[in-house]
């Protein structure tokens, strides 16, 4: 769909860009999605196929930008791209579905809260073997050994 709107943006002459379309490097900007990511969301179909300008341009809405947005938090927060997506289908229901949306955010605190034990595990056996470099100073270093199999 080719539009005509206003801009100041000599990289857009003989456009005129509306205050409500931006390109991709000020959403980008706006947003702090990298312009790759918006364009993979774009691709796997995340966020809307923007407008395009008579240059080809990609010129966002604040749709957009709102669900980039969205996107970018629930990544930060660690949500997968599938679960993203639902999440983005129960926002875009007018009566937003907050028990679904409360039964991915529990599975995926169940993920999380595993991860974290692991996590200390990991921490406890590291902190013994590094304890162990201090105290063996003839039988070679225990890291090592430990990443040897020994």
């Amino acid at each position: 769909m080719l539009i005509s709107v206003v801009t100041t943006d000599t990289s857009l002459i003989g456009i005129k860009m509306t205050n409500s379309l931006k390109t991709i490097g000020r959403v980008s900007k706006q947003t702090g999605v990298n312009i790759e990511t918006i364009r993979y969301y774009e691709k796997i179909g995340l966020i809307d196929e923007p407008l395009r300008s008579e240059g080809g341009n990609r010129l966002y809405d604040q749709n957009n930008i709102r669900r980039l947005n969205f996107i970018k938090r629930s990544r930060e927060l660690g949500f997968s791209l599938e679960e993203i997506r639902v999440l983005l289908q129960l926002s875009n229901n007018n009566r937003e579905d907050c028990h679904s949306a409360q039964k991915i955010a529990d599975s995926h605190l169940a993920v999380v809260e595993a991860k974290i034990k692991d996590l200390k595990q990991l921490a406890t056996v590291l902190s013994n073997l590094s304890a162990q470099c201090n105290s063996s100073k003839d039988e070679g270093c225990p890291i090592l050994r430990s990443l040897d199999g020994d």
